[in-house]
């Protein structure tokens, strides 16, 4: 069937590539200090809406955060509060409570193969909407030793000093 030559009425004609605005909620800065993130993957995530309208107020906290793999094959995310919405009512929603990711099959699988075998962990690393929808952006990581935290401060202070010198003679 051919596409029709001009939109419907009333909704602009859209380009390619156009309305793949990704607007952040949060950023786990503390995930990314803690492991070293070796594989991400994009998965949609089961909230209410009084979790949703929490989000674009930005009330979150991803610090401790993880995500859980059960026997029947669905991943869900723990431990991230989501702070309650001040104008919900009745229906409030609990802030701790396990969250159902949205992966295909083969990809929990091949995720939950992964984690087993080499050790790794799953871990948010930004929450942002995409299109409107909620998006979690998971990586596959590596608990990093106390000398690799080490290193991670020492590598951000030299480069915040080349900075600041590079400022300084401009």
């Amino acid at each position: 069937m051919a596409k029709p030559a001009n939109p419907p009425a009333g909704k602009p004609a859209r380009k390619a590539g156009q309305g793949e605005a990704i607007k952040p909620i949060v950023d786990n800065r503390k995930a990314r200090f803690q492991y070293e993130l070796l594989e991400r993957v994009e998965a949609g995530i089961v909230l209410t809406g009084s979790e949703v309208k929490s989000l674009r107020a930005g009330k979150i906290n991803l610090g401790d955060g993880y995500c859980r793999i059960e026997p029947g094959g669905e991943m869900f995310l723990n431990d991230v509060h989501i702070s309650p919405y001040s104008h919900a009512g009745y229906a409030q929603h609990e802030p701790l409570r396990p969250r159902k990711l949205l992966l295909h099959k083969k990809e929990i699988l091949r995720l939950y193969q992964r984690v087993r075998e080499k050790g790794l962990t799953l871990v948010p690393v930004r929450l942002y909407f995409k299109k409107g929808r909620v998006k979690v952006e998971i990586a596959l990581a590596k608990g990093k030793t106390l000398y690799d935290k080490r290193e991670t401060i020492k590598k951000r202070d030299s480069e915040r000093e080349a900075r600041q010198g590079r400022q300084r003679s401009a």
